[in-house]
């Protein structure tokens, strides 16, 4: 079966591990971009200075070859031909923009999201183009030019105060350039956290030296600075747009496969037709998209597991889409989100909440039927592996363990009150994104054969501090394990 992937992003390259695993196939995987797939979470720690280019990579650029996979750069896709006079049930055909078409047997949408632009005037100036201050922050390309810039900059604002905006604000804050975050919500993270959380966010930005404005909009650039709709007038060297993208559906809609905000997927990931199916940001499942990366390697690895199974006549048990966890990662900002809170609550969920503005935490859980179902952590993860694991396991807890999770308990030894890698339980999880326990990471050889074999440190990449220290602090008979 010939599987072609539209995309290469970082559900794409999780969609391929997983389909190389299993001796799947041919694929040739088609990427719109230049570069080699790249983590594009890693995107706001080289730009701030933090990590290397070189740090973004998914896979050396040998291993695509070796493993017999077709990767196709700046092969941007023109239209998808799901019936050119051929069977129906037998696949079609992919159009890049040269006139090239490509057979498929099974085609994978890995589209991602594209970024929108706010309705904020005079961003656009002659022929089009954006005003030489305005810079998007979605890829490595606009990660360089937004570099190349800050030499002549002193003062920034960053228009969006989700997860995107306070690690990019953040990055430039640590370069040491003034930094202003404008937020049309209510309050920081306004989508993912409550309001109480997000004023604790605001108030860590604010002192760590960045000011925030929430519930205001950016409504006209002009030579003066940008106009807020309160009146203010931000005068500004750079504006960097991170206020939110769209599913890129354009393809599957003009082939005529069912769109509402994202593809429509069923249970198995698979479209309107059932050659087509879609992962990642661009797929609707049970009503609802997602943007995030530990959901979109779920997907990757059901699907694989589907693909797997139906050339052996069965098909895989059904994805729920259970897996919906995010991670902030920026410098000095911690906020960890496991599943839908507003949803929770609605649903007869309990909550408990701990909170110390003070010292920049809050911290709830959803509790319904003794089970943890969604939980948002701002500014102390200390125990976000333990509520992961809960919160993936569905767990049962005893009444007082919910509040007990939540007061991360000094230990011994451990002046920050965290406990020493060497005192982690094997099975504590390390990466969420990739679910890694401790366990697994012991047992790797080096931080390069964790990231190889478990695939931890290639999502958000906040578990590369504590990888490398259980690998540094590991027993000897637990590196010979």
């Amino acid at each position: 079966m010939r599987t072609v992937v539209v995309g290469a992003g970082m559900a794409a390259t999780r969609l391929v591990e997983h389909l190389v695993a299993r001796d799947a196939g041919p694929v040739t995987v088609l990427g719109d971009e230049p570069h080699e797939p790249y983590n594009r979470i890693l995107l706001s720690a080289v730009l701030e200075g933090t990590h290397d280019e070189s740090a973004l990579a998914l896979r050396a650029s040998p291993w695509w070859a070796d493993h017999g996979v077709h990767l196709r750069l700046d092969a941007r896709v023109a239209l998808l031909d799901r019936d050119p006079g051929r069977d129906p049930d037998r696949g079609g055909e992919v159009e890049l923009v040269d006139g090239e078409r490509l057979p498929y047997d099974r085609l994978v949408l890995a589209t991602g999201s594209i970024p929108t632009l706010p309705p904020i005037r005079g961003l656009v100036r002659i022929e089009g183009r954006l005003d030489e201050r305005v810079h998007a922050f979605r890829s490595l390309t606009d990660c360089r030019r937004l570099l190349a810039a800050l030499p002549d900059a002193h003062r920034v604002v960053v228009v969006g105060g989700g997860l995107l905006g306070l690690q990019v604000a953040r990055a430039l804050a640590v370069r040491g350039l003034d930094v202003e975050v404008v937020e049309g919500g209510d309050h920081l993270l306004h989508t993912q956290v409550s309001a109480a959380a997000g004023r604790v966010l605001a108030r860590s930005l604010r002192t760590l030296g960045s000011a925030v404005y929430t519930g205001a909009r950016a409504v006209r650039l002009t030579d003066e600075g940008l106009r807020l709709d309160n009146g203010y007038v931000l005068e500004t060297d750079l504006v960097v747009l991170a206020a939110g993208g769209r599913p890129a559906t354009s393809l599957a809609r003009a082939a005529g496969l069912e769109v509402r905000r994202g593809v429509v997927v069923d249970d198995h990931l698979t479209t309107s037709d059932p050659s087509v199916h879609a992962i990642g940001d661009c797929a609707e499942h049970a009503g609802r998209t997602s943007g995030f990366v530990p959901p979109a390697w779920e997907q990757a690895a059901h699907l694989a597991e589907h693909l797997v199974a139906l050339d052996h006549g069965g098909q895989a048990a059904a994805y729920d889409g259970s897996r919906t966890v995010a991670r902030l990662r920026a410098t000095d900002l911690d906020v960890a989100v496991l599943g839908d809170e507003a949803a929770e609550l609605a649903a007869g969920g309990e909550l408990v909440e701990v909170a110390n503005p003070l010292a920049g935490s809050h911290r709830r859980l959803v509790v319904r039927d003794r089970r943890i179902t969604a939980a948002t952590l701002v500014g102390d993860l200390t125990r976000v592996g333990l509520i992961t694991q809960h919160f993936d396991r569905r767990t049962r807890l005893a009444p007082h363990e919910a509040g007990d999770l939540l007061m991360a308990p000094r230990v011994a030894g451990a002046a920050d009150g965290r406990p020493p890698e060497h005192a982690l339980p094997d099975s504590a999880q390390v990466c969420t994104c990739a679910g890694v326990t401790a366990g697994a990471i012991r047992s790797c050889a080096s931080v390069e054969d964790a990231r190889e074999t478990t695939r931890a440190t290639t999502g958000c990449g906040s578990c590369a501090e504590t990888v490398r220290q259980l690998l540094e602090t590991r027993t000897p008979e637990g590196a010979n394990a």
